[in-house]
């Protein structure tokens, strides 16, 4: 019999949820199933789990996509190569040629690159708005809107959509909400409870934790959609294999005490931030005056560690700054226990250059570490002059 695990706090589901000790060894770790293909017993005879190869299915997978699932507070989670992987797999899920797709304006440059090159390609259309504005999300809907996609908070500029108003005009179209997650993690926000129809990591992010290991994930409470999501990720094979699977798993067993770390060390950051004579804004859902504030407020714990900010001198300023840093590591990516700085304008939304989506030259983003927040505080101040 399985055990009940939605009665659990969250970081007891993060360490038991689908990963009992292991039957045969009484190993407490899942083991990794390095393993192509399985023994069957007769000709379509399966053994316990069903597995009969690991693109369909992995035993290590499996325990991670059950741990997923029960931190979303989802029936179903699916795990893949990478979050693009599960991105493109739950547009070409959701879609059809000629249907419409509403992006937020603020959208990941990936995200961005995946909608404008290669699914308007496969014939979907789009319209970038900005989704906190439910008004302007109302008005960019269509008759063949099939999906409303947003991020919260938004990456780089960290926008914050109100969920319950989303998911009320997506409902109200006939399309599906779509929720990346990825900044906040499933520790600080809860999308499927708050009327997302599926929600989106890149769990290479917070969710793995240590900069080792690339992966997505994709969960739901939809039972028909779980079943289209799992048959094209089947069909194409974009499965990480049983490390990936382990290594994110390992990492998703800390999540709450780094996010905690995190959200610590980016408010003192933002505190020496603010006030800055050579910052001109800062970007960061935790202020009383930041535009979602309140709506963050509703629906997250914590206001996460990203922190992006705006250098005064320009883009020449903030390429200054992203180059002097010294514990802040210049580097795309996020969510590592190590503290990253980049420049969104020239590397990771580089794509959305002479788009709507284009992220202004002046921009820095910070993925803040678990490091003492004193030496990281005094590396920006450095960094600044």
């Amino acid at each position: 019999m399985e055990e009940d695990t939605s009665r659990w706090g969250f970081e007891t589901r993060a360490i038991h949820a689908g990963q009992q000790p292991d039957p045969r060894t009484g190993s407490v770790i899942v083991p990794i199933y390095a393993t192509a293909t399985f023994a069957q017993d007769g000709v379509g005879g399966l053994r316990e789990g069903g597995y009969e190869y690991s693109r369909t299915a992995n035993p290590t997978r499996t325990a991670l996509e059950e741990a997923l699932a029960s931190l979303e507070g989802g029936r179903h989670a699916l795990a893949f190569a990478s979050g693009m992987a599960a991105s493109d797999i739950a547009l070409r899920a959701i879609t059809r040629p000629g249907d419409h797709v509403i992006l937020g304006g603020d959208a990941y440059g990936g995200t961005f690159r995946l909608m404008d090159k290669v699914m308007t390609a496969w014939g979907v259309d789009y319209t970038s708005v900005d989704l906190a504005d439910l008004d302007a999300a109302r008005a960019a809907v269509r008759p063949n809107t099939k999906v409303v996609w947003t991020e919260t908070p938004t990456n780089p500029l960290l926008g914050i959509a109100d969920i319950p108003g989303l998911a009320r005009v997506a409902a109200g179209a006939g399309a599906k909400l779509v929720v990346d997650n990825t900044f906040a993690t499933p520790y600080l926000q809860s999308p499927l409870g708050l009327g997302a129809d599926v929600v989106l990591h890149s769990t290479t992010k917070y969710i793995g934790g240590h900069s080792d290991v690339v992966g997505g994930a994709l969960i739901t409470s939809d039972d028909e959609l779980n079943e289209n999501f799992a048959f094209l990720r089947n069909a194409v094979g974009a499965v990480p294999g049983p490390f990936d699977a382990w290594l994110t798993l390992r990492g998703a067993k800390t999540l709450a005490l780094r996010m905690e770390k995190h959200s610590d060390n980016a408010e003192r950051i933002v505190e020496a931030l603010v006030g800055h004579p050579k910052v001109t804004k800062v970007y960061y859902p935790g202020l009383p005056e930041h535009p979602g504030h309140e709506t963050a407020a509703k629906q997250m714990r914590r206001f996460g560690g990203m922190v992006s900010f705006a250098v005064a001198g320009g883009e020449q300023a903030a390429l200054d700054v992203v180059a002097r840093t010294k514990l802040f590591i210049l580097g795309e990516s996020l969510g590592g226990v190590e503290s990253l700085i980049e420049h969104p304008g020239r590397m990771t939304h580089a794509s959305a250059t002479g788009s709507p989506l284009q992220i202004s030259g002046d921009v820095v983003r910070l993925s803040v570490g678990i490091e003492d927040a004193t030496d990281l505080v005094q590396d920006l101040l450095q960094a600044l002059g």
